[in-house]
């Protein structure tokens, strides 16, 4: 997942990147108003999580300029401001969610894979492809109801695709979701990854459309 950190915070911006980012996230960060309107009208992320109190204006200028544009990208609100109001005033701005600080970062993982299900239309928290499954919570996954063990990218790239079966990934896209800036990116790790996933998955579990991309499930019609 390529999140998109706002926060002027040093402190909680790095400890937060550090946590998603052993996690197998791609995370970028910025600090300022100016540099998340042009950040977000360039470039896209699966998750925005965002600061309130910012330099250059508010957070909430940044959420009403990503949803006057139909920009549906969820957003979760990070925010010392706890009043009734404030929650009101963030919720109605577009925010998809909106989370006090402090915070437990296990309250903020969890509140981000519940926005994404509801993103991605999903109902259980657990996703199934076949005879695999992934739980996003308990990072565990399961072939024939045996565990998997895999590493933080493969199961990041493995997310990816099963969050979306049926649909054609491409190299890129996947890369996005690996690797944030400054990262060094390797040209052949998405294919390091897929293979090291079809030798502990089945060599059938993910597919390969030449040119295009990679997909899990059946190509076009969803898991099989």
């Amino acid at each position: 997942m390529r999140v998109l950190l706002v926060e002027d915070d040093r402190m909680i911006a790095e400890s937060l990147r550090t946590a998603l980012r052993a996690e197998g996230h791609a995370v970028d960060w910025v600090r300022d108003v100016a540099a998340a309107q042009g950040t977000l009208a360039s470039e896209q992320f699966d998750l925005v999580l965002l600061d309130l109190g910012l330099p250059g204006g508010d957070g909430l200028q940044v959420l009403r300029t990503l949803r006057a544009r139909r920009d549906d990208t969820p957003v979760i609100v990070l925010t010392a401001r706890d009043g009734t109001g404030d929650r009101v005033a963030g919720l109605d701005a577009g925010a998809d969610d909106y989370l006090v600080k402090p915070f437990e970062y296990e309250e903020l993982t969890a509140r981000m894979r519940a926005v994404l299900r509801r993103r991605g239309g999903h109902a259980a928290p657990v996703l199934q492809v076949g005879t695999v499954t992934l739980d996003p919570a308990t990072r565990q996954v399961t072939r024939d109801g045996a565990p998997v063990l895999l590493s933080a990218r493969e199961f990041a790239v493995l997310e990816a695709l099963m969050q979306r079966p049926g649909a054609l990934l491409s190299r890129a896209q996947l890369e996005d979701k690996l690797y944030g800036w400054g990262d060094a990116v390797e040209s052949n790790a998405v294919s390091v990854y897929v293979h090291q996933l079809r030798r502990k998955l089945g060599a059938d579990f993910i597919g390969t459309m030449r040119g295009v991309g990679y997909y899990v499930g059946r190509p076009g019609g969803g898991a099989t």
